[in-house]
């Protein structure tokens, strides 16, 4: 049986979408728009390295994907056979991670004989603003931050997107991360900055903010800064971070946000919009939330910020963009590869 042999015209609309981009499996059901479940197993191995390690990631997929599967489809109260289309993420991302999902999402259409649903993991974290009420107007701009990203998105529907701005060369995410290794703070360093932040003085100790032209980002040259200033420190006094942490920790937040406020203000002015949202694991940042909200009382915008649980990676935000991709009939070919780097 091939795909798109069933006769699912009478059924309602619902579809399994699988997320598996870098160190997170999850799988979701979506019906009539409605996401039913969202279950996500986490790899907790990577912490000891101080980073996500691919292959490891890879094979944690491979042990945690069917019981997710299973769960979601159990919990939703659906068989198999109600299924329209399966969903799955095809980039951007690490590339076995991705081969795992996409894999394990091709066999099981064909198996059912329903279609496949490619989704752009980047243009679904945009979306999942559309799991929940308040939803966005279009037009609207979406800052979206995470790990790997960095973008400013002019969103004019749900499957209509332009990259405005996005980072030259670290994501905001890297830079939060990576300055926390540089204080000897454990993986995933950026929630502990947000964390000890939240006990400092963001002005304690100044920061560069780079000054990129138009809409572009740059965080490299934070990382270069709190190296050079936490070494100088430490050789006057080997207990300064110990001593200083809060302050370190959000002098160094304060100017991330800074960095991404300036821009987003700027495009808000160019393009003349009021519709403001972010997306993305570092849209958790309690800082950059706060910030948002306090600009939008001053600039008179509308903001829209996603619950905690459709920040971070999750195959809700892969069901809700395979919604919209079903009822526009973009679906995929049987021969569908990952893409680790995937544009819009």
């Amino acid at each position: 049986m091939g795909l798109f042999s069933k006769d699912y015209t009478r059924m309602k609309l619902n579809i399994l979408a699988i997320e598996s981009s870098c160190d997170e499996t999850s799988a979701a059901v979506i019906s009539d728009g409605k996401i039913l479940n969202n279950i996500i197993a986490t790899q907790s191995v990577h912490e000891k390295y101080g980073g996500v390690v691919p292959e490891l990631a890879s094979r944690a997929h491979q042990q945690h994907l069917i019981p997710v599967v299973h769960e979601a489809m159990r919990s939703s109260g659906l068989h198999k056979s109600d299924l329209s289309a399966i969903a799955f993420t095809k980039g951007p991302g690490l590339m076995g991670s991705l081969l795992v999902g996409v894999s394990f999402a091709k066999a099981m259409a064909f198996s059912l004989g329903i279609p496949l649903i490619e989704v752009n993991h980047m243009q679904a974290h945009i979306l999942a603003h559309f799991i929940e009420d308040p939803k966005p107007n279009f037009p609207f701009i979406c800052l979206t931050v995470s790990g790997g990203h960095t973008q400013l998105v002019l969103v004019r529907g749900y499957l209509d997107m332009e990259i405005i701005g996005e980072t030259t060369d670290d994501a905001v995410g890297e830079a939060f991360d990576k300055t926390a290794k540089l204080m000897g703070l454990p993986y995933p360093g950026g929630p502990l900055i947000d964390k000890y932040a939240q006990l400092g003085n963001p002005k304690a100790f100044q920061f560069p903010i780079s000054d990129m032209p138009a809409l572009s980002f740059s965080f490299s040259g934070i990382k270069t800064a709190v190296m050079y200033f936490l070494r100088d420190n430490l050789k006057e006094n080997p207990k300064f971070i110990e001593e200083n942490l809060h302050d370190i920790c959000a002098s160094i937040q304060y100017t991330l946000i800074k960095t991404l406020m300036q821009k987003l203000k700027k495009a808000a002015r160019e393009y003349r919009i009021k519709e403001i949202a972010i997306a993305g694991g570092v849209s958790a940042n309690s800082g950059l939330r706060q910030t948002l909200q306090e600009e939008a009382k001053k600039l008179g915008w509308n903001t829209y910020i996603p619950k905690f649980e459709y920040c971070t990676d999750n195959a809700a935000m892969i069901a809700m963009a395979a919604h919209f991709k079903y009822l526009a009939g973009e679906f995929s070919s049987i021969d569908v590869v990952p893409e680790a780097r995937m544009s819009f």
